[in-house]
């Protein structure tokens, strides 16, 4: 990575040369010197308290692994948390980064700029063309997954309020997890979450996922949308019944209401398909569709996708961001989608899914008293234990793998998608050696 930045820097004019490898070096001798309980002690002061984070501080990334400051290795079953799809410090991505980088990098929405427009239509195109939202119309762009659902959440509430000023209510699941901000806190019904923030936006219910009966209670000429994750990640990783789904639309149509998809996980290549929804029949697909995570391969951006139908009730000024579809984020975007939406690409998660399900399925049968199951689809998995398993990752990091919690103590899997075999055995051995060690101690 660092000769291909010096390969880059070769390019700039040589003042730009100068500052940019004096810059450099100052960097590196800084965290070549340092330790990451050092440099924690020296500024984590600094640093706002909303996280819990391990003493170790990373450095650099390639592929599938992570070094922290001391040139420690890891193995990277997280992906950022599902975002580096690509792997980490990509070339081309890095290479695209670059150029763009050097062309234009903001012009705000008040002007048209050459890749905004662009990734709007490749994503209807590839949606449509790999089995997803058969009638997806128009793309709103976006910086993060949470502002994805806030879009789609006012979009929902503008298309209630067009047929009915009452027309104003929601419908979540339990489990779920949606975002931070207010709207998509609302209706993200984990109190860990919404009890400081208390009172949140009102008209919110909550049904059971996988339970078409609970959402039949609720419903109502009142409800303007529903949303659900088709593959719930951060609640345990529960994928939702095709059944459920189908009839979940259904209801929504009933009764005008849009059914809105996050797919800002599960989404993109993820679950095999370009869209987890994309294994339904059309008389399953939503009426809005969120993403964002993978969209970047780490460089923020999300979008929102609607209707037709959706987009006749939106007027100029309904909405909008500054830095959304920025054409730095949109060029990225353009790459990373142009990876992943072939039948090759996606192809191989199927298979490397199958090679995961394989190997967490001789660890369900070598620690039976500990491991329940096995779940999830393409590369979004859960191994489910009985106890919490956060004695086992904190091992598990130690020994140099990377893997993360979800809900209902479930280990959450979700590695590049382009990961290659060899790394996903050796990864799997490292998390069976760190069960070894945390169940031989109990």
């Amino acid at each position: 990575m660092l000769r291909s930045l010096g390969r880059s820097a070769s390019k700039l004019p040589c003042y730009c040369q100068r500052r940019f490898f004096s810059s450099a070096k100052v960097v590196l001798n800084d965290a070549s010197k340092i330790s990451s309980k050092a440099f924690i002690n020296n500024n984590e002061h600094y640093a706002v308290t909303t996280y819990s984070r391990p003493q170790i501080v990373l450095k650099k990334g390639q592929g599938p692994y992570l070094w922290d400051v001391e040139d420690k290795k890891y193995i990277d079953f997280s992906a950022g948390i599902a975002v580096t799809a690509l792997g980490h410090s990509n070339p081309e991505v890095a290479k695209v980064m670059f150029e763009q980088a050097n062309t234009l990098v903001h012009s705000s929405n008040l002007y048209h700029n050459l890749w905004t427009l662009q990734l709007s239509k490749l994503l209807v195109e590839k949606t449509k063309e790999f089995g997803g939202m058969h009638d997806a119309s128009r793309v709103f762009l976006c910086n993060s997954g949470t502002e994805a659902n806030e879009a789609a959440l006012k979009f929902a509430r503008k298309y209630g309020t067009t047929i009915s000023k009452e027309k104003t209510e929601f419908i979540t699941f339990e489990t779920s997890f949606h975002g931070r901000t207010f709207g998509s806190l609302a209706v993200t019904p984990n109190p860990k979450y919404q009890a400081p923030f208390s009172p949140l936006v009102p008209g919110v219910s909550v049904a059971k996922p996988n339970d078409i009966a609970s959402v039949e209670k609720l419903i109502s000429d009142k409800t303007c949308g529903v949303i659900i994750e088709p593959i719930q990640g951060e609640g345990g990783v529960h994928p939702m019944d095709h059944d459920f789904l189908i009839a979940l639309k259904k209801l929504c149509k009933d009764h005008k209401a849009l059914l809105i998809y996050d797919e800002i996980q599960c989404g993109l290549g993820r679950s095999g398909k370009l869209w987890a929804h994309a294994k339904l029949p059309k008389e399953g697909h939503p009426d809005v569709l969120t993403m964002a995570k993978a969209l970047g391969n780490g460089y923020p951006i999300g979008a929102t996708m609607i209707t037709e139908d959706v987009e006749s009730v939106l007027k100029v000024g309904d909405h909008g961001t500054t830095f959304g579809g920025n054409p730095l984020g949109a060029r990225i975007g353009c790459y990373v989608l142009s990876q992943i939406a072939t039948k090759e690409f996606l192809s191989d998660v199927e298979k490397k899914s199958e090679l995961f399900k394989v190997k967490l399925n001789e660890l369900v049968e070598k620690f039976p008293e500990q491991i329940k199951e096995v779940r999830g689809e393409g590369l979004i998995l859960g191994l489910e234990c009985f106890e919490n398993p956060t004695a086992v990752v904190e091992k598990a990091r130690d020994l140099g793998l990377l893997v993360i919690t979800a809900g209902g103590n479930v280990i959450r899997i979700v590695p590049a998608l382009n990961i290659d075999d060899s790394v996903i055995i050796d990864g799997i051995q490292i998390l069976e050696k760190a069960m070894k060690e945390v169940y031989a101690k109990n």
